[in-house]
């Protein structure tokens, strides 16, 4: 008897390390997703003055990544449902790698901007793969954990793709992004090939289920709440990542400043999603989620305000990305968890997708009713007021599906 319970303690152990071993594969896939999503934001200023690029060609180039990982979430990642977590993400990655390296041979805007959707494909249905992946493999008791430090990953990745960029940009040229980019994923890649595993809950090719099974009576207003609000957050977080940096150098301050918030809002992101994955549990991830929202739309009110002040400004900064990010890591615990496992990537993918278009018309609004002589502070209260509306959609929505969701209070 004591020889069994022997046995099965260290076979207990085993899964556990193997359970943790494809999490941090994960998280490694979403560091290379930062570095890869996040590459033309770090280079485009440089593209732009060898092309003599125009503003609305930059915005192009900035959008064209976005754009991919709306079609990557919405159409390539579900392809994990019908045949398989692993070979889906592998081939992501695969195709993400291949296009970083060929925009390195890219000889102008029209070339560039297909690799960069390219990427971008690769790169969303990393993101949803991955997430899945995590969901299917982390112990119950720290799932919120394991999907929150996915967040924190891409986070983490796009603050070493801003290094990298920095010193090759001056060095030897924005190109060497591209390379640097494509081979770290395609070498991600190799580790996932060699060490990465299927998700033990899937059947591949036994389920043949479409999207219409996600609007399915009983199930839609979820679908389309938790949708919506992923637009509403990204639509949020867009303006706030954008236009934060600018915002305070509108307001007197150095373009150092500017570029000295944009820091502190992914730092203070990389903090949010790790307290929000480690309170998952405890607090319930829908309570996290309101509470990142509510709290998020009172700063955005105050933040005009407080960037009279050097000191209170990096302050909001900070505090605005861990809202932000833990109200993103939220809404990615909870969305895997709201699907069954044959369309959870079907689910999923839709979710982040409808995430990628708030993403992509939240700086153009901005834009548009900025030249409509909005102020700063309407321009803020405006989008306050969306993250408001999220919060009521994840208060209403989630009500009926309440036994859905274990531990989310």
């Amino acid at each position: 008897m004591n020889e069994q319970a022997i046995s099965q303690g260290t076979h207990s152990i085993a899964t556990a390390h193997a359970a943790w071993a494809v999490i941090g594969l994960c998280m490694l896939f979403n560091v290379i997703d930062g570095l890869d999503a996040m590459a033309m934001a770090f280079t485009v200023s440089r593209v732009a003055a060898q092309w003599a690029l125009n503003g609305a060609q930059v915005g192009l180039l900035l959008s064209a990544s976005l754009v991919g990982m709306a079609c990557g979430s919405l159409f390539a990642a579900p392809l994990a449902d019908r045949h398989g977590r692993r070979p889906v993400l592998l081939a992501s990655l695969l195709l993400s790698g291949v296009a970083m390296l060929l925009s390195f041979w890219s000889q102008g805007l029209c070339s560039l901007v297909c690799w960069r959707v390219l990427t971008g494909i690769g790169v969303g249905a990393v993101l949803v793969s991955a997430n899945v992946l995590t969901h299917e493999y982390a112990p119950p008791h720290r799932r919120g954990l394991a999907i929150a430090l996915q967040s924190v990953a891409f986070a983490l990745g796009a603050t070493l793709g801003g290094a990298l960029a920095h010193g090759l940009n001056d060095s030897v040229g924005w190109r060497y992004v591209f390379l640097a980019g494509g081979g770290l994923t395609l070498t991600a890649g190799s580790a996932g090939v060699l060490w990465l595993r299927e998700s033990p809950s899937l059947k591949p090719g036994r389920h043949r289920l479409a999207y219409r099974h996600l609007f399915q009576q009983g199930h839609w207003l979820w679908t389309l709440s938790l949708a919506t609000v992923c637009f509403l957050l990204m639509f949020g977080f867009y303006f706030v990542m954008s236009w934060t940096p600018i915002l305070l150098t509108q307001g007197g301050f150095s373009e150092h400043h500017g570029v000295t918030g944009g820091l502190l809002l992914t730092v203070g992101g990389m903090l949010g999603a790790l307290l929000v994955g480690l309170a998952a549990n405890r607090c319930g991830c829908h309570r996290l989620l309101l509470a990142c929202l509510l709290l998020e739309a009172l700063l955005l009110l105050l933040m005009v305000t407080a960037t009279r002040n050097p000191a209170l400004a990096a302050t909001v900064g900070f505090v605005a990305g861990l809202l932000l990010y833990g109200a993103i890591a939220a809404l990615f615990v909870m969305a895997p968890q709201a699907f069954a496992t044959p369309v959870r990537t079907r689910g999923v993918g839709l979710v982040l997708a409808t995430g990628r278009l708030g993403a992509i018309v939240s700086p153009t609004v901005a834009g548009v009713l900025l030249d409509a002589h909005w102020r700063p502070q309407d321009l803020f209260t405006f989008y306050a007021g969306s993250q408001l509306l999220a919060a009521l959609l994840i208060w209403r929505g989630y009500r009926p599906m309440r036994r859905l969701i274990p531990g989310s209070g």
